[in-house]
């Protein structure tokens, strides 16, 4: 994860994962100066029926069965950009105390939910970087 922070929807589309996402309260060095309240992403898939019978053979011989790996993989990364852009849009620059949630919907397709709270943040300034008055 990188500091920097995130300054527009630019930045965000040409860097994606520039945005701060973290499962903790705050983030080291910055300093929450607003709260923009719950954001979320989300995306359902379902199972190709090729990867069904790679799955079937691959539960007979055991082992990872690396199609539906990458699948979900690939959901949790749209539902975190999905999550990433409506932070953005309220005016965030991170999101903190980020969740996964799975769920089934039906037979062969689940959902990813990604939800956290949209926050503006700023640097914690060192006592040496603080102004300091002029005699």
């Amino acid at each position: 994860m990188t500091n920097a922070l995130v300054a527009s929807s630019a930045d965000l589309a040409s860097r994606p994962d520039s945005l701060p996402v973290v499962t903790t309260d705050e983030i080291t060095g910055q300093r929450i100066v607003e709260v923009l309240g719950l954001v979320r992403g989300n995306t359902i898939r379902a199972r190709h029926v090729g990867h069904d019978i790679v799955a079937a053979l691959k539960m007979l011989v055991g082992g990872e069965i690396a199609e539906y790996t990458k699948m979900m993989a690939e959901a949790r990364e749209q539902a975190l950009d999905r999550m990433r852009a409506e932070a953005l849009a309220r005016g965030g620059n991170a999101v903190v105390t980020v969740r996964f949630s799975t769920s089934m919907i039906m037979a062969g397709c689940a959902e990813i939910l990604t939800y956290g709270t949209a926050v503006r943040v700023e640097p914690v300034l060192e006592p040496s970087e603080r102004d300091t008055p002029a005699p």
